[in-house]
């Protein structure tokens, strides 16, 4: 069954168990980063991308519901490269951090409750399948609030949203579902950033749109800007502006790059994943799998 860290010890999957009282179940009071390692065959290891960066963002978002976790960066990568190899895992996987109000109390609140934490890792291929486009759609649902539940934080409860409108996506015969913001400006997906191409521009909804704070995004406008010298833009978009775009993709830890073709039942561009796209996706796989010796920094090797 594998081996996780719970309750300040490796211990084996089936003892990390927690009571039908604990309060993150009834309420969504946790927080949770998703990070993805991957094989290299050549290489014979395992290379966890930017591991740092997410235990920084998780921490950061950890204050914003008062959880405190007692660890800092440093130690949260050493336990994670240690379950890890304690797993033996040789070939793609996803690990799993996540910090909870622990407390057996009953009560929506943040204040005066304990934190839980625990790490688990599984093999994981494609959550989206990367290789051919994605037909998506605008959700009936609206993103949630940074006033409300923040998007930016990772929040378990917040994905209540996500889940209804990747439900309504899959009953409409979609892929994944698109987000409006309130006031009607493009946001993202169910559970990954999204951006456009527009006369070979790149265009992204900047942070003010109620989005994650993505590590995926933040390497896709680096490697646009670096690696393929493209002019890049944050700002609001419309909806209308997605329908007209040359070229959309998705991208996130679980997404990686995932070309859009259809939005809406409308087709992008041709109909067919578009040439910057395909530049932007062979780079960031070339960058995740140690092909890239400039990017080596952000890959953190486990055996």
């Amino acid at each position: 069954m594998g081996t996780v860290y719970f309750r300040d010890r490796f211990m084996p999957l089936e003892e990390a168990t927690i009571s039908i009282r604990t309060n993150a179940l009834h309420y969504g009071t946790a927080v949770f980063e998703g990070i993805r390692a991957y094989w290299d065959p050549e290489g014979r290891q395992l290379n966890v991308f930017r591991l740092p960066e997410h235990y920084d963002r998780m921490l950061r978002n950890c204050r914003v519901l008062h959880l405190t976790v007692g660890k800092d960066v440093k130690e949260l990568s050493r336990l994670t490269i240690d379950l890890l190899r304690r797993n033996g895992h040789r070939e793609d996987t996803y690990i799993r951090p996540i910090a909870f109000v622990s407390s057996e109390e009953i009560g929506p609140r943040l204040h005066g409750y304990t934190t839980g934490f625990g790490v688990f890792t599984l093999p994981l291929g494609e959550y989206l399948d990367t290789s051919q486009g994605l037909r998506v759609g605008f959700s009936t649902w609206r993103r949630i609030s940074d006033n409300a539940i923040p998007a930016r934080c990772k929040v378990a409860g917040g994905y209540v949203n996500s889940a209804l409108a990747r439900t309504e996506a899959a009953a409409q015969g979609y892929d994944e579902a698109l987000f409006l913001t309130e006031d009607g400006v493009l946001c993202e997906g169910s559970a990954e950033n999204i951006f456009l191409v527009r006369a070979g521009r790149l265009i992204t909804p900047d942070l003010s749109a109620n989005i994650l704070e993505g590590i995926t995004r933040e390497t896709i406008l680096t490697l646009a800007r670096e690696g393929l010298g493209l002019q890049v833009e944050e700002r609001r978009v419309g909806r209308t502006e997605v329908y007209v775009a040359d070229e959309v993709f998705l991208c996130g830890t679980g997404a990686q790059v995932a070309p859009v073709v259809e939005v809406d039942r409308r087709l992008v561009g041709e109909g067919t994943i578009g040439p910057i796209t395909a530049k932007l996706q062979r780079l960031y796989f070339d960058v995740v799998r140690a092909r890239v010796p400039a990017y080596r920094h952000w890959l953190t090797p486990v055996y």
